[in-house]
This record gives C-alpha cells, structure tokens and sequence, in this order.
C-alpha cells in the first residue's frame, strides 16, 4: 500500500490560493469593499488589498463606486470586469444547436441558433454547426479575448469522446473534431449538468448543497449536486435518470432498452401519446408541447396526468436516493409543462418518497428559462478562471468544475 505525501505549500500557492478566495467572493457577491472581502474570505485586510492591487492591475477587478461608511471614510466598492474577457457556451440539443457568447460576469452579448432534423445527429454536422455559430457569434459581439468554449452534449464525455446512445455516439471524438475549427479552449460536459451548475450558480438552486436539477427535453437527464459537488460517478455517467427503469417490459425507448422514464416524460415519447389522442398536433416538438399544454380536452388532460404521474414517480426515487434540499426541474419540455402539472407531479413525488425526506425537498421549476444549459456550459471556462485566482490556464476535454 503507497504511503501518501503531503506536498508543502509554497509561497506561490498561497498566493494563488487567496486570489481565488477574493475573486469567487467578488464574482458571486459583487460588488464589496475591501473590508467587506476580508470579513468573507478570512483574510487579513492587509492580504486583501495586495490581492485587489493584483487583480485591478490585471484588469480582472475594478471600482464600482463608493459607500459610506460609519464615521469615517466612504469604501470603495469592488467588483469582477465585465470587459476583462468574454466566454461562449454551447447547447447541443435534440433539435439544434445553440452558441451564446457573454461577457466575464455571464451577460449575453450574441447567440446564434442554428435548427437540425430532429433524431438526425451526424457528429460532422453538429461539428459544423457549433464552428459556425462560434464564427457568428463572435463576429456579432465584437469579443475579442474568449476565456474558453463551454460545451453541453447528450450523453456522457470522457477525454474529449462524447458516449450518447440516444443519438447513436458512442467514443465520438467531438473535441477533436471542433479542433479543427477553432484553437480557443474547450470544456465538454453533460448538459443536464451545465443545466445543473448555471441553477446552482444563478437560479432557484443558488445557495444550496444539496440538490437535483432534472433536465426534461426530447431526452431526460439530472445533475445531482452532494455538499456544494456535482456527482460524476466513476467515469462522468452519473445522472442518467431518464434511463431508470419506470415499467417492466414498458415502453420501447431510444436508447433500446425497455420502460426508461425517458419513453415517458421526454418530449418525444409526451407528443407521441398526445398524437395518440389529437388528430391536429404540430409537427415540431416544441409548439406540439405548447399545443398539449394549452389544450383543456379531455384527452389531453390524460396525457398531462400521465406524464405527470411518472414524473412524480421519478423524483420520488431521486429524494429516496440522494434525499436533496431542492428539486429542480427544467429543460425546455419541462419548463413548457411544468405550469400545467406541478402540482400533480408534487402530489405524486409524496406518494412514492418517504415521508420524511419529502418533507425536507423543494420541488420547483427552474428560474433560468430554456436556454440554461448554454448559460451553464459557459460557466465551465468561468468555473476554472475562478479556481485559479485569474490566471489563465488552456484546458481541453472533460473538465470537473469543483464547487458548484
């Protein structure tokens, strides 16, 4: 058995160290004097203002105004630059392909979307599409110095390989594909947890560590927040919940087993039901969702009490399991429906959770609206720029972001 050691830490280390501290306090906290940092970080007010001497000659920081104070001199308030850089995140969903370029702080300045053939999800044409929004995007908002490019794809990332059987990708190389069209750096993730940290960052999860954000789409996954971490699993594959097993020999779903919740309460399997039953349904996705959420027949109120009687049988088993603070659900589908059957998905979750754990979640919708997996995706490069006190570090593939 090794013997661990413990490396000491130099001098650069605790440098690095307590410019991050100022820096995420500034950026989730803006603005703040300097005493203000130091009551928050711990830090002597001495460290603190060589940190923010540091970090306002790097342009990272600047002035934001003064306060008064009691008695003596007014403060001057802090905070993070706006214009210090600009980050891209990225959505590939089911049915396009969403680019969104923001300044430091996460203020949109472009987005880009660009539609592909629902089920049809050639890595070559998804490649192309991201390159070509990133072209778009950047143009139209004049950014000049990009931090990173955050990624949200289907499925699981290892190393640059995304494994997304929905859409038939299994080790698709889709870092190195998009290599060939940009040398800015790259950050893939799962969407369901760019959906996950952008909620936890900004949204109705702000605050909280223990949480689950359910991401319901044409596919259904979550991100399970445990003390302030995203849970990962062994290999990056935790979360898949819309392929737990809901009914034994049930319905086929896309992913070719049996029965996922997936086939239940994802778009496509919500609008097949509903084509069932309604013989003048959109062909798109989205507005036969909003068609089915407006429609007050007796056929469609069925397929509503459906789909929300397994999606309470599925955040049920997720209080059972991780026995969360908070329940979040979003995703473009269950943002369209959540109006309709919270309420009957809440009354559902309490039949199949025990009682005291229930007690204990919030089931809620998310705040951040549909296009919150691009915004959590852009937070990746943001989530490292953070972590290492601004110093700019290029990081490709999988990244782990840390605290939430």
């Amino acid at each position: 058995m090794g013997v661990a050691v413990h490396r000491k830490l130099t001098v650069r280390d605790l440098r690095a160290g307590n410019r991050a501290r100022v820096l995420r306090a500034l950026y989730f906290d803006r603005p703040l004097s300097r005493q203000e940092l130091a009551g928050i970080t711990g830090l002597s007010q001495a460290s603190v203002s060589t940190v923010v001497a540091e970090l306002i000659n790097d342009g990272i920081v600047v002035e934001a105004g003064q306060v008064d104070s009691d008695g003596g001199r007014p403060r001057v308030l802090l905070r993070v630059n706006p214009a210090h850089a600009a980050v891209v995140g990225v959505d590939v969903g089911e049915t396009h392909v969403l680019v969104e370029v923001f300044d430091l702080t996460l203020r949109r300045l472009a987005e880009a979307t660009l539609p592909m053939e629902p089920d049809v999800h050639s890595a070559d044409d998804v490649a192309r599409r991201v390159l070509d929004g990133l072209d778009r995007c950047l143009a139209d908002s004049g950014a000049g110095d990009v931090l990173g490019v955050g990624i949200g794809v289907p499925g699981q990332v290892e190393q640059g390989l995304v494994y997304a059987q929905t859409v038939g990708w299994h080790g698709v190389p889709l870092e190195r594909m998009l290599r060939a069209g940009t040398d800015l750096p790259l950050f893939l993730d799962n969407g369901a947890n760019t959906l996950g940290q952008a909620e936890v960052w900004f949204g109705a999860g702000r605050g909280t560590g223990d949480a689950v954000v359910a991401l319901i789409g044409s596919g259904v996954g979550a991100s399970v927040i445990a003390d302030g971490v995203l849970y990962r699993g062994s290999s990056g594959g935790a979360g898949e919940w819309g392929h737990t097993t809901v009914a034994l020999d049930g319905r086929p779903c896309r992913c070719g087993a049996l029965g996922c919740l997936e086939a239940y309460i994802g778009a496509t399997g919500v609008v097949s039901r509903y084509r069932a039953v309604e013989a003048a349904v959109p062909v798109e996705q989205e507005a036969a969702l909003a068609a089915l959420a407006a429609d007050d027949s007796p056929a469609a109120r069925d397929v509503l009490a459906e789909t929300a009687r397994y999606t309470g049988v599925g955040i049920g088993n997720l209080i059972n399991l991780f026995n969360p603070s908070w329940v979040i659900v979003g995703g473009w589908a269950g943002l369209l429906l959540g109006p309709r059957i919270l309420d009957d998905v809440r009354a559902e979750a309490a039949r199949h959770a025990l009682r005291r754990p229930f007690e204990q979640a919030t089931i809620t919708l998310c705040e951040l609206g549909p296009e919150s997996v691009a915004l959590g995706a852009a937070t990746l490069p943001v989530a490292e720029f953070l972590a290492a006190g601004g110093v700019r570090r290029r990081t490709a593939g999988l990244v782990h972001p840390g605290k939430a």
